[in-house]
């Protein structure tokens, strides 16, 4: 193992953890005031964009685990934020569904997201943004076991 240790300054690993906290931080802040918690709007808008999704599904989706997820998924369905059958229509799978009042919180949340990402790409032109989806995404797939 070398003592020189990483160059802060020059690792990648170490600038996309730091951007990847400063958004936290930020979507968190604006978050915060509409009563919602990240993982919270993570769910809310994978449920939107892909409806029925299992627990297992949204806790992948939401990088948390099985029993947060569950936890969660009660608070918003305790709160009508979302529905879910009393009873499996297959298997042991409950489908979670977002309700009318979880659209509503949801676009607000979505707004106020969208002008994080905004702030967030200032002073890059269309082409620098372009550049930086496909570099994380070549840098997520590196990173991914192969399946």
């Amino acid at each position: 193992m070398s003592q020189d240790g990483i160059d802060l300054d020059t690792s990648l690993g170490y600038l996309v953890k730091e951007a990847s906290s400063a958004l936290r931080s930020a979507m968190e802040e604006v978050l915060r005031p509409l009563g919602m918690t990240i993982t919270h709007y993570s769910c809310l808008e994978l449920l939107a964009q892909r409806p029925g999704l299992s627990n297992s599904e949204l806790a992948r989706g939401a990088f948390v685990t099985r029993q947060s997820m569950n936890v969660l998924l009660q608070a918003l369905e305790r709160n009508g934020f979302v529905s879910r059958p009393a009873e499996p229509p297959l298997g042991k799978v409950l489908p979670t569904s977002l309700t009318a009042k979880g659209r509503r919180e949801l676009a607000a949340a979505t707004a106020a997201v969208r002008g994080v990402e905004r702030r967030m790409l200032e002073g890059m032109t269309l082409a620098e943004q372009d550049a930086a989806r496909r570099a994380l995404r070549s840098m997520v797939r590196a990173l991914r076991p192969a399946r």
